[in-house]
C-alpha cells in the first residue's frame, strides 16, 4: 500500500515518475477529498474514489493525502504499520516537491486573501503603508546588528510582507495610480537587473575581484540610468551620514574644506570612505556600545 503526498505549490497534474507509476499500477486509488490535484489525476485516466474516514490497510491501494499534508501521510503510515489500524508495508511516496522559494507563493496567496477579506488590509494604500515600510527596514537593520539569526529571519519576513503588500495594491491600481504591475513584475525586474549587471556570471566579461565586480556594476548602472546629474537618484530621506557617503561617492570623493561642524563631519565621512569603512554603520556600532 502507498500514500501519495502532493505539493500545493506545484501545478496539478505535474507529478514525479514514481507517482505516476504508483497511480497507474494501483488496484484502487482513493483520496480523502476532491481537489485540483485529484481532478487532474482523474483527467489523466486514473479513476479516484473519494472516501471519508481513516484509511485502512489494503494491498495494491494508493491513498492520496490531503494536498501538502505530509504529516497526515506519515501519521497514517505509522498507524497502519504499527498494527493499531491494520498491518503490512506502507510506503509514503512524494509525487511533487517544492522548489526553493516556493513558500513565497504562500505569502502572495495569504496577502491576496487578506486584501479581499480583511477590512484593514483592504483599506491600505501605498501612502498609508509608507511609515510601516521605513519602520520594518529599521527593525530589520536592528536585528542584523543584534546578531540574532532567528530575529533577523522574522524581521526579514515582515519586510518581505511590505514588498508583497505594495505589489498587491499596485496590481489592482491603474497606471495613473502608480499601478498596473504585480509581484511577478517586481521579481522579473530584479532578476533582469541582476543578470544585466553581473556579466561576469551571466555574460562574457571577466571580473576576478570584488572591486572589479563593483566597478562593472557602477558602470552599467550609470549607462542604464542616464542621469542628468551625478546626484540624481540619491534618496533625500537617507540618514545624514549615509547621504553624505553617497554624495561623496558620486562626486569622486571630492576634497572637503572648511572648519565648521558640518564640514568637519563631512570630512570624517570622507576619511571613513578612504579607509574602506561605512560611516553610518561605524557610528551606529559605536553608539550601540554605549547602550
Amino acid at each position: 500500500m502507498q500514500i501519495l503526498v502532493l505539493s500545493p505549490r506545484v501545478a496539478p497534474g505535474i507529478l514525479t515518475l514514481a507517482a505516476w507509476d504508483a497511480l497507474r499500477g494501483a488496484a484502487t486509488v482513493r483520496a480523502t477529498t476532491d481537489d485540483p490535484h485529484v481532478r487532474a489525476i482523474v483527467t489523466s485516466g486514473v479513476p479516484v474514489e473519494i472516501a471519508d474516514g481513516t484509511p485502512s490497510y489494503a494491498p495494491g491501494t494508493v491513498w492520496i493525502a490531503p494536498t501538502g499534508d505530509a504529516a497526515w501521510a506519515r501519521s497514517v503510515a505509522d498507524d497502519l504499520m504499527s498494527g493499531t489500524v491494520g498491518a503490512g508495508d506502507v510506503e509514503v511516496v512524494f509525487g511533487s516537491y517544492d522548489l526553493p522559494g516556493s513558500a513565497l507563493l504562500d505569502v502572495v496567496e495569504v496577502m491576496d486573501r487578506l486584501r479581499r477579506e480583511c477590512p484593514w488590509t483592504a483599506a491600505q494604500t501605498h501612502e498609508s503603508l509608507s511609515h510601516y515600510l521605513l519602520e520594518e527596514a529599521h527593525e530589520t537593520l536592528e536585528a542584523l546588528d543584534s546578531g540574532d539569526g532567528d530575529h533577523l529571519r522574522e524581521e526579514l519576513g515582515d519586510l518581505l510582507m511590505q514588498v508583497v503588500f505594495h505589489a498587491r495594491i499596485a496590481a489592482e491600481s491603474s497606471p495613473d495610480d502608480r499601478g498596473g504591475w504585480d509581484i511577478d513584475d517586481v521579481a522579473a525586474g530584479i532578476a533582469g537587473k541582476l543578470i544585466y549587471r553581473n556579466p561576469h556570471v551571466f555574460g562574457e566579461e571577466t571580473a576576478t575581484t570584488a572591486e572589479e565586480v563593483d566597478a562593472n556594476w557602477q558602470r552599467l548602472k550609470t549607462a542604464e540610468k542616464r542621469r542628468a546629474s551625478p546626484l540624481d537618484g540619491i534618496p533625500a530621506t537617507l540618514p545624514a551620514l549615509a547621504y553624505a557617503d553617497k554624495v561623496l561617492g558620486r562626486l569622486g570623493d571630492a576634497d572637503v574644506t572648511g572648519d565648521d561642524l558640518g564640514s568637519r563631519l563631512l570630512a570624517l565621512v570622507a576619511e571613513a570612505r578612504a579607509g574602506g569603512l561605512d560611516a553610518e554603520e561605524t557610528l551606529r556600532q559605536a553608539v550601540r556600545l554605549l547602550a
